[in-house]
């Protein structure tokens, strides 16, 4: 695993297969404590990351998107009987 690049630093895509690693590593169980925890530790900060570019993202929809913001500018019809 390259911890050589800071998770703040990382692409999406980089943050996202190191996670995998981290998490198939945890998950075989073959290390020590402390290199667990160690592991888990940066698995939390590519999570962070991981996170950051997806909130990122949905922030670049919503505003490039009309649809997906609430009708601000317009006001509501009103309910009429016929």
């Amino acid at each position: 695993m390259s911890q050589a690049i800071k998770p703040q630093e990382m692409t999406y895509e980089q943050a996202r297969a190191e996670l995998i690693q981290v998490v198939q590593a945890l998950e075989s169980g073959s290390q020590s404590l402390e290199e667990a925890l160690a592991q888990w530790e940066r698995g939390q900060q590519l999570a962070a990351r991981c996170q950051e570019w997806l909130d990122q993202a949905k922030a670049r929809i919503e505003a490039a998107s009309p649809e997906a913001k609430p009708a601000q500018d317009s006001p509501e019809p009103a309910n009429q009987a016929i």
